[in-house]
C-alpha cells in the first residue's frame, strides 16, 4: 500500500510539473509565435493550428492525470481503521476539572494563572508540636 501511495504522489508531482511547463510554453490568442523564432515565421513550429490543439490537449491530459491522482490520494488518506461508531458526537469528550473556588478576573487572563498561583496568599505557619517534657520547652541536643 505504501508503494502505491508513493507512486501516486510521484505521478502527481510529475503531472503538475509537466502541466506548469505546458502552460508556460503556450502563447495567448494575440501573441505571435514568430516573435520567439524569428520574424515572419508565425505558426510554423506546429503548423498553423497544430500548436493550439497539441498544447491544449496535452494540458488537458496532464490536468486529468493530476486530478485523478488527487482523488486517489484523498481516498488513500481516509483512515478506515477506526471503528464505525455512529458519529463524532457519540465519543466522550474531555472536560476541564471544575474549580473549587470562584475565579477572579486575573485568573481568567491567559498566562496569569501561574502568576496568580505564585502571588497567592501564603498559609499561616503551623504551630510547634508539643513535646513530652512540656508544651513550651525548647528542644536541646
Amino acid at each position: 500500500m505504501n508503494l502505491v501511495l508513493n507512486l501516486v504522489v510521484a505521478l502527481q508531482i510529475l503531472a503538475a510539473l509537466v502541466m506548469i511547463g505546458l502552460v508556460l510554453i503556450q502563447h495567448g490568442k494575440g501573441a505571435d509565435m514568430g516573435a520567439s523564432f524569428g520574424s515572419g515565421a508565425s505558426g510554423s513550429l506546429f503548423g498553423a493550428t497544430g500548436s493550439a490543439n497539441f498544447m491544449s490537449r496535452s494540458t488537458a491530459v496532464c490536468a486529468a492525470i493530476f486530478f485523478a491522482c488527487t482523488l486517489a490520494l484523498a481516498y488513500f488518506s481516509n483512515d478506515r481503521s477506526r471503528p464505525a461508531s455512529g458519529s463524532v458526537l457519540d465519543q466522550p469528550s474531555i472536560s476541564a476539572p471544575a474549580a473549587s473556588a470562584p475565579l477572579s478576573g486575573a485568573a481568567l487572563v491567559p498566562g496569569a494563572a501561574s502568576a496568580a498561583a505564585a502571588v497567592a496568599v501564603p498559609s499561616a505557619p503551623a504551630a510547634p508540636a508539643a513535646t513530652a517534657s512540656g508544651a513550651g520547652a525548647v528542644p536541646t541536643k
